[in-house]
């Protein structure tokens, strides 16, 4: 597989996925309104989500208190997915908190793809997408619905 291409199960899974998440935490959600990271979370937040930021120069984003990172999320906060808007060289660690929080998916966003934080997710139970966008992908799920 190429570095960027991209990586996940088949759309009846990514439904499944979609339609069972309740909790994203978004790593890297910017409070920046031009931010594509602010505009997905924005989005999943209106599709019914609950959004974690999780940022170390965020305070609250979108209203929602933000974390430095996964392991400050409190464990009362049950996280379904992880949705990674952060560079690719970031991602093994996030896939290792990932792991250690107990989320189901590791989401890495359209272009960030990383062979290690995939073995370290699969390896913990996650299931793993890389490559591809989740607003982008949910769109496309609802319009082939």
């Amino acid at each position: 597989m190429s570095q960027s291409e991209p990586y996940g199960p088949s759309d009846a899974e990514l439904r499944s996925i979609l339609g069972d998440a309740r909790t994203i935490a978004v790593v890297g959600l910017s409070s920046n309104p031009f931010k594509d990271s602010f505009e997905v979370a924005g989005y999943l937040r209106s599709k019914g989500y609950r959004i974690v930021p999780v940022n170390p120069n965020e305070t609250e984003v979108l209203g929602e208190t933000a974390y430095p990172s996964l392991l400050d999320v409190p464990k009362d906060i049950r996280i379904d997915v992880v949705d990674v808007f952060r560079r690719v060289a970031a991602t093994p660690p996030i896939a290792e908190q990932a792991v250690k929080v107990g989320a189901k998916v590791l989401w890495l966003q359209d272009g960030i793809v990383n062979e290690d934080a995939r073995r370290i997710a699969e390896e913990g139970g996650l299931t793993v997408i890389m490559g591809v966008c989740i607003r982008t992908t949910n769109r496309r799920l609802q319009r082939e619905a």
